[in-house]
């Protein structure tokens, strides 16, 4: 029910209902109870409409410890959405996915919009894969024990080519993501680290798919891997030997498939 609220905010009782298949009445109660608790209120004084209180920030500012990583990440942040004049997002990896906790949006009227705590899938995102790159071999192995979900046409769903491409983001330190998480969005993102194969946050440069051309890849590559090793930096990590750059030790443990798993082109 929070979750519904923080999206459609100001929403209502009626529309609340539909959306999550529940009759009006519990949704009702639910609703008060979250008032009482003080973590919604009604929207401009009418009691039908709800938005979200700040009591999701104090909370949520406590997650993962990650408050100090923003206080120290918003002016690279800044600095880096002035330069590219597009958003820019900062994620963290939790559980097999990368959680955006930080935003800043460009002025463009089309611009890409998700909201904070939204769960980005490591194998189909920029963030994700600039992570899992920088990641160590057992969590490329966990990540690849399971079937990699499909969302888009352009999605990495073969372990061999999901290698290969983290190979090459490793070579040249930044990652990119075609539309492989939703078709019409774009991203390129490099890893903040906390220490060799300890990759703590993400930076990354967000853009309608219709603007990210080679030379965009390629100058926003640059930016994004100069903001994330500023980040590094100033959260006090110093660069120790240069990264792998070989997926094999990796293809000896992975699990077999059998002749139907996905043969699609590496992007």
């Amino acid at each position: 029910m929070l979750e519904e609220v923080a999206s459609r905010q100001p929403v209502g009782v009626g529309e609340l209902a539909r959306v999550l298949d529940m009759p009006k009445s519990s949704v009702q109660r639910a609703l008060l109870t979250l008032s009482t608790a003080g973590w919604i209120r009604p929207a401009s004084g009418e009691v039908t409409r709800w938005v979200m209180t700040t009591k999701a920030l104090a909370v949520g500012g406590h997650a993962s410890g990650d408050l100090g990583l923003r206080d120290a990440a918003v002016p690279i942040m800044e600095d880096l959405r002035r330069r590219t004049e597009e958003t820019i997002h900062l994620t963290i990896p939790e559980d097999d996915m990368v959680v955006l906790i930080e935003r800043l949006e460009t002025l463009k009227p089309v611009r890409i919009s998700m909201s904070l705590g939204h769960a980005l899938p490591l194998h189909a995102s920029a963030n994700g894969k600039a992570v899992l790159a920088n990641s160590g071999p057992e969590s490329i192995r966990r990540l690849l024990a399971n079937e990699l979900p499909r969302y888009t046409d352009t999605t990495i769903t073969d372990p061999d080519q999901l290698l290969a491409e983290l190979t090459a983001i490793r070579e040249r330190g930044f990652a990119v993501n075609h539309g492989e998480w939703r078709s019409d969005v774009g991203s390129v993102a490099a890893a903040v680290m906390g220490g060799p194969e300890k990759p703590i946050a993400s930076l990354s440069v967000n853009i309608p798919m219709g603007r990210l051309s080679k030379e965009a890849e390629a100058a926003y590559g640059i930016s994004v891997g100069e903001a994330a090793s500023s980040l590094s930096a100033r959260l006090g990590y110093t660069p120790g030997p240069a990264p792998r750059t070989s997926s094999e030790p990796f293809r000896r443990d992975l699990p077999q498939r059998g002749p139907h798993h996905d043969q699609s082109p590496l992007r």
